[in-house]
């Protein structure tokens, strides 16, 4: 036996980036992840040409499922044209061959940063979400080894001591973005740090949602047709932020979720924060071919 024997030939280029043996290890990890929904799957994160924190788990999932047949739509907080999420679409399309688009109909996988979009998403389609901080017990519990237990016992009193807490101080539970959730009545997840607003949006949603973080090597899932409920009081309601009557700066669209963009005198600018939804918008508005797709919320509440 030799060592020539042992290895494979050298090849100048990996399909997909990663290496075979890294892509069938995530799947392996994102297998157990589906069948254990909200499950913090460990998985020895790879380096790839992207800091860390910059999407560097959700960049190693969607290399991990992308094929040349696939269509990409890569967003960043909303956005399609900012320097992360155009960077990284270019990087999928020159590595795998795959096709790209700024229509969520259009992308079949659906790489984001801190933002389910707008349009409803269908089951043929993988949401892939980056997630800088998966462990929803990190500020009542920052000893991670005690963290772990209390997952494995169920054991989440410290957060609703938390969200009580909020409610004494403040009034209100105060917690904008990664809001404490369980999936199908078992595991507490953080589902990253999008607002309260798209929390419903995975509730017994079409769709796999698989959120991924580099720096901390984990996965997890939510399969679809899964239940995901925020942590919430019985006698306090569940309340996403309040953009109902607002419109939007760019399309004069109300009822979707906004971005407050504060200009000289005080004032404040709201403009939809799925861009590329809001330019739909626009083109329609002025007689283009567009077909706007269905929506989780109308008007503001949620449409199911």
């Amino acid at each position: 036996m030799s060592l020539s024997t042992l290895t494979r030939p050298w090849r100048p280029f990996n399909y997909g980036f990663l290496d075979e043996s890294a892509k069938r290890e995530i799947r392996r990890r994102t297998l157990k992840a589906i069948a254990v929904p909200g499950y913090q799957v460990p998985y020895a994160s790879r380096e790839v040409p992207m800091a860390r924190g910059w999407g560097t788990g959700g960049l190693q999932v969607t290399l991990t499922l992308l094929k040349p047949s696939a269509v990409v739509k890569v967003i960043d907080q909303g956005a399609d044209d900012s320097v992360n999420a155009a960077s990284i679409r270019k990087f999928l399309r020159r590595v795998g061959g795959a096709g790209e688009t700024l229509d969520t109909t259009e992308a079949t996988l659906i790489q984001s940063r801190h933002r389910i979009p707008e349009e409803t998403l269908r089951a043929d389609q993988i949401l892939v979400l980056q997630v800088p901080d998966p462990e929803p017990l990190r500020s009542v519990e920052p000893d991670i080894s005690e963290a772990r237990y209390r997952h494995a016992d169920a054991d989440y009193g410290l957060l609703w001591l938390k969200l009580y807490e909020q409610i004494v101080r403040s009034g209100r539970i105060m917690q904008g973005a990664s809001y404490p959730s369980l999936v199908n009545g078992r595991h507490v997840m953080s589902p990253s740090p999008i607002p309260r607003w798209d929390v419903p949006k995975l509730h017994q949603a079409e769709n796999l949602t698989i959120l991924s973080a580099g720096r901390e090597k984990r996965i997890y899932a939510v399969p679809p047709h899964t239940d995901v409920v925020p942590l919430v009081f019985d006698d306090i309601a569940y309340r996403v932020e309040d953009h109902a009557g607002i419109p939007c700066g760019r399309s004069g669209v109300t009822g979707y979720f906004l971005n407050e963009l504060p200009q000289a005198g005080g004032a404040s600018l709201h403009e939809m924060s799925d861009s590329h939804f809001a330019t739909k918008h626009i083109q329609k508005r002025e007689g283009a071919p567009v077909t706007l797709g269905d929506t989780y919320y109308r008007n503001g509440s949620m449409a199911r």
